[in-house]
């Protein structure tokens, strides 16, 4: 059997003729050394997708990071890019290795690059998802291999060549480049012995994938903000803050994830009255920890290493 390059095989190329599978909101030049990225916000469910499914339209959306492109618009008129998926985290997860792939999900052999023993496709959470929410299951029946390597070369490739072209832009401008992958998490989620529910976590793969004063600075601007946050429990970053989160070579990548409770119905998918001050006060928070950025970067001490 032909791997991804058999055209014959790519079926998800058309999921995508009506609307781009992803987009970016850039400045012509870069202003900061910030990008943004928001994965899993997409809401494109194509129609071809929904005949293969068997949940609902509600049900489907129970992984989307629901408005979080949104929450975050605002970093553009301050100088810095966003990328954000148009495809659902349902059909195709970014967030994770190319080929995390369930053989339980296909009806032929996997190829033998695939990663089949990760915990993350053991949880049912590859990069062709096999549940969404609380373990439900997406598929009714096993896909055939194709429609995985044709969503992976139509979307995952060009969406990774996208998000590591705009980091070696901003790194081969300033020397250095901060990722910020952004996120949402269920409201019910609990941190710590007393159970608390964090309005935001921070990620950075506990240090590996950023510097500390960077990590803890924008705890610091959330708290001061009156947010609650938590570090890097449960959620310390996916494949993506692991991948391009390379500190000691100037590569900084945190994952935030917004508890949805702050800006929208979770049953309901609708946002809810504080999603503007939410919005604004992301910005403001993106705002100051730029400046703090271009301090602490700028420190002859730093410069110096």
């Amino acid at each position: 059997m032909a791997y991804p390059t058999d055209r014959r095989l790519m079926n998800a190329g058309a999921d995508f003729a009506e609307t781009t599978p992803f987009f970016e909101i850039s400045p012509a030049d870069p202003v900061v050394p910030f990008v943004f990225n928001s994965p899993h916000s997409g809401s494109h469910y194509p129609e071809r997708f929904l005949g293969m499914i068997r949940l609902d339209g509600e049900g489907i959306r129970r992984s989307e990071d629901c408005y979080v492109d949104e929450l975050f618009a605002g970093v553009a008129s301050l100088g810095a890019p966003l990328l954000a998926a148009n495809f659902p985290r349902a059909y195709l997860d970014v967030n994770r290795e190319p080929w995390e792939l369930d053989p339980r999900m296909f009806a032929e052999p996997l190829p033998p690059f695939a990663n089949a023993r990760s915990a993350r496709v053991a949880g049912g959470l590859g990069t062709i998802p096999r549940i969404v929410g609380e373990g439900q299951d997406i598929y009714s029946g096993r896909l055939p291999l194709a429609e995985a390597l044709s969503r992976i070369e139509a979307f995952y490739k060009p969406y990774h060549q996208r998000l590591r072209s705009l980091l070696m832009r901003a790194h081969s401008h300033f020397g250095r480049a901060i990722l910020i992958d952004c996120h949402s998490m269920p409201a019910s989620i609990r941190v710590g012995e007393a159970g608390l529910r964090p309005d935001f976590i921070l990620g950075d793969r506990f240090g590996a994938s950023a510097a500390e004063p960077l990590s803890q600075q924008a705890i610091a601007i959330l708290t001061s903000m009156g947010y609650t946050v938590a570090h890097n429990k449960p959620y310390a970053g996916g494949f993506i803050t692991e991948h391009y989160g390379r500190p000691g070579k100037g590569l900084h990548a945190m994952q935030i994830e917004i508890n949805r409770g702050l800006y929208m119905n979770e049953r309901t998918y609708e946002k809810s009255a504080g999603f503007e001050a939410l919005a604004e006060d992301l910005t403001e928070f993106s705002a100051r920890l730029m400046a703090f950025a271009d301090f602490f970067f700028d420190r002859p001490a730093l410069a110096a290493e």
